[in-house]
């Protein structure tokens, strides 16, 4: 099968009238004995697998186009093409074809595409009609010839004779001469005929007419035809725009003249079809399929001409590099590059596999790298588009790219670094461009598409990588934002607070809420390392702060955030949780919000809505231990007094496990020494994870950071010794002797009261908060269920007693 005259492409139109590449391999002409007929069968070069069978029917019209395309319809809504990589072999099957329909290898046309009825007034027509005659190529005919070219489109075998007899004749260079005259006496009359002539000569959707319309020397008498549009009241300055506006940039000559014939006409044969004629009604949508594939096929030739100079593309790529190199230079070349890509849509698979690869090798990467880093605005956005590109085509090439680079270089020069940069100071209002490079930075590191090769080892090098070198950069906004504020009387760090200028701000609120975007896309897909990034930075309690934003859409993208936290119904998080109370800023949100019935508060309602139903026992404890008299007079839904009944039922459930055990084991069996719980906590930082497939050893810092502890047993052991520093962050103990809960709001105000008359929610302490004393408070009866860790077990103020007896 090493015969290159029988090696074809094989094209199917799909529904949006493009053409799909269905692979390369040879086409034969043979007997096939299933099919009763001479068929056409293409094998794949590759493997050899069947890619066309298609019997060669007597009815079906075949054409043939560009002297190496043969095209035709099987069925309705189903067109097929072959395209040779030599004339020779396209001659070939062409005179097999119409050997077996009976026709003379001359035509470009084997049968005209007749419907029954049109078949009928056909065979009653005399044979004399057969013939279009055509009026003479003079100045008082162009109105005649109009009509006859106007009249002809609704009829498949009239626009067929007519495409023939135009050909046969020569005609169109004669009609192109008439515009010159007409032009040169300026008669409009006559240009407004030639408008109709020339649109209605191109949708007679023919090759061959084509290939004659857009050569050299005809081209622009056509693009002047369609200037004169009789529906305009100056013609349009078509003409002027490609000759003298419209400029080719030659990045490096091109010395192939053939190539450069191929560009120029692919450039003004695409702005006939884009800019010159008018969009075709559903009618007429099917009248220009053969200009779009002759716009397809020339890219596919363009593209692969370029590609296989590689003197061209060395020589491209050697300055696109050079610092030597002036900016405007860099700008046409990083252009080129986009426009080179785009362009390589239109190869089949397999090239387009050699394409990018072709790139890599010269270096593409290193070189968007510099230019993406690059003052210009221009010449970023045209890097975005290329790195798009390539990240469509293979995440795992640029991943392979992003870990090979020299580790000793700063972190702010890795590519993916360079990107997130990219992400966080784009100037655009919208953020246009940096919602382009999240959904980038999401392709990159979605566990999804990495490849899973015999050492499996991608998904965890990469994950590894980006959490240890780029994580901190992509995280630094969020942080920067809400930052913990210190008090200016006595240097004591409150708790964070939401910036007093920045995530108010439009712009910072739309960036941050990318980044959350970003970040709960991690919670799903990244469960150990986001888990280890989480509890060392406190993440989530940062986030939480965001809340408080003036902007709903930030704070539903933090709450979004605890949401698929809380979904993931992990115990660490659940713990993380009760430890840092951090349920007390969503709470607040709901209190703010009144009575307001918004996205907001049905958010926020269905985050505790799921907690009852997945029936999350540490975290039920938790919120009706601490906010529900906070809560309990809000009665438009059923949720929060439901966490109290499940509260109560398991409550009941523990009461009457713990009677059935023998008293001498009572006080002892549902305990654990706080040190084996630090121990299973360290434990797990050491276990694989489920859903990683491997162990990963636990992330490196990546940058010196005094502000967090290195893992969560370091977290919680320094907030045990800050127990007792943190007095001043209890609850105040009124005069009534009663405690006082942080809270400023009052469910009444969710429920409509009157805020003036509403008072402070009575609440007591966290037990499980940061901002507790000791285990030993008497206001704290779900204290030995968060210190030991089991789901569900509650303390009773009878075991509170025996714990201070001990």
């Amino acid at each position: 099968m090493s015969d290159t005259r029988r090696r074809v492409k094989v094209y199917m139109l799909n529904e949006d009238r493009q053409w799909d590449d269905r692979g390369t391999g040879h086409v034969s002409s043979t007997y096939v004995e299933r099919l009763k007929g001479i068929s056409l069968l293409v094998r794949a070069e590759s493997d050899g697998s069947l890619l066309l069978e298609s019997k060669i029917s007597p009815n079906t019209a075949y054409q043939k186009q560009q002297d190496t395309l043969i095209v035709w319809s099987e069925a309705e809504n189903y067109d097929l093409a072959l395209s040779f990589q030599e004339k020779a072999g396209c001659d070939e099957i062409w005179e097999k074809i119409c050997q077996v329909q009976g026709k003379d290898p001359a035509v470009e046309i084997t049968q005209d595409p007749i419907d029954e009825s049109e078949e009928e007034r056909f065979e009653e027509m005399p044979e004399s009609s057969h013939l279009v005659d055509l009026p003479q190529c003079e100045l008082n005919k162009l109105e005649e010839i109009a009509d006859l070219v106007t009249s002809v489109l609704s009829s498949p075998i009239r626009r067929e004779k007519l495409a023939l007899a135009l050909m046969n004749e020569g005609y169109i260079k004669k009609l192109l001469q008439l515009f010159q005259v007409c032009e040169d006496l300026e008669n409009t009359e006559g240009l407004h005929h030639l408008y109709e002539i020339i649109r209605g000569v191109l949708f007679l959707n023919k090759a061959a007419l084509f290939e004659v319309m857009f050569s050299d020397d005809c081209i622009m008498d056509v693009v002047g035809c369609l200037e004169y549009d009789p529906s305009l009241v100056q013609p349009k300055k078509h003409r002027e725009f490609l000759t003298k506006t419209a400029k080719f940039k030659e990045v490096i000559p091109i010395t192939d003249s053939e190539l450069r014939q191929k560009i120029h006409q692919t450039y003004r044969v695409q702005y006939i079809q884009d800019i010159i004629l008018p969009t075709p009604s559903v009618f007429e949508e099917n009248f220009l399929s053969t200009l779009t594939s002759f716009i397809f096929f020339n890219k596919v030739e363009i593209v692969s001409m370029l590609q296989e100079d590689e003197k061209f593309l060395s020589e491209v790529f050697a300055q696109l590099t050079d610092e030597a190199t002036e900016d405007g230079k860099r700008r046409e070349l990083v252009n080129f590059f986009k426009e080179f890509c785009a362009f390589s849509q239109t190869l089949q698979p397999q090239n387009r596999d050699a394409f990018f690869k072709t790139l890599a090798n010269l270096g593409i990467l290193p070189a968007l790298e510099i230019v993406m880093g690059m003052d210009d605005l221009q010449v970023r956005a045209a890097a975005t588009d290329i790195f798009s590109y390539l990240v469509e085509f293979s995440p795992s090439m640029v991943r392979e790219f992003v870990m090979q680079e020299p580790q000793h270089n700063e972190d702010d020069i890795l590519l993916i670094n360079v990107v997130i940069k990219q992400m966080i100071c784009d100037t655009d209002p919208e953020l246009g461009g940096a919602v382009q490079l999240m959904g980038l930075l999401r392709t990159l590191i979605d566990p999804e598409n990495m490849l899973a090769p015999t050492n499996k080892t991608e998904k965890t090098e990469f994950l590894s990588f980006f959490y240890k070198f780029c994580m901190h950069v992509l995280t630094a906004p969020l942080l920067a934002n809400t930052a913990e504020e210190k008090s200016v009387k006595d240097g004591v760090v409150g708790p964070p607070k939401i910036g007093a200028v920045c995530p108010d701000n439009f712009q910072t609120a739309q960036l941050l809420a990318l980044i959350l975007e970003l970040l709960t896309f991690c919670v799903e897909h990244h469960t150990y390392h986001i888990k280890n990034y989480i509890m060392n930075k406190d993440l989530l309690r940062r986030v939480l702060v965001l809340m408080n934003s003036k902007h709903t859409f930030l704070a539903l993208c933090a709450l979004r955030f605890m949401r698929r936290i809380i979904g993931l119904k992990d115990e660490f998080y659940n713990r993380y949780i009760i430890k840092g109370n951090l349920f007390e800023p969503v709470i607040n949100a709901l209190l703010d919000n009144g009575t307001r019935y918004n996205l907001l508060n049905s958010a926020i309602i269905e985050l505790f809505e799921f907690i009852k139903v997945e029936d999350i026992k540490s975290l039920i404890a938790h919120i009706v231990d601490n906010f529900y008299k906070a809560l309990e007079s809000i009665e438009y839904v059923q949720t929060f007094k439901g966490l109290k009944t499940r509260y109560e039922q398991e409550k009941d459930r523990q009461s009457q496990r713990l009677n059935s055990v023998p008293s001498v084991l009572r006080h002892n069996r549902y305990r654990r020494d706080a040190r084996a719980m630090e121990d299973d906590e360290e434990m797990w930082f050491n276990e694989d994870d489920d859903e990683e497939g491997e162990a990963v050893p636990p992330i490196e810092k990546s940058k010196p950071d005094d502000e967090f502890p290195d893992n969560y047993g370091k977290f919680i052991e320094a907030i045990k010794v800050k127990e007792s520093e943190d007095k001043e962050n209890l609850p105040k103990r009124t005069s009534s002797g009663s405690f006082k809960f942080t809270f400023t709001h009052s469910a009444a105000a969710a429920n409509g009261a009157n805020g003036a008359n509403s008072k402070s929610v009575g609440s007591p302490p966290s037990p499980a908060s940061p901002n507790s004393s000791s285990a030993k408070s008497t206001n704290s009866p779900a204290t030995a269920m968060t210190k030991a860790g089991l789901v569900g077990l509650v303390d009773y103020p009878d075991d509170e007693e025996e714990e201070e007896e001990e």
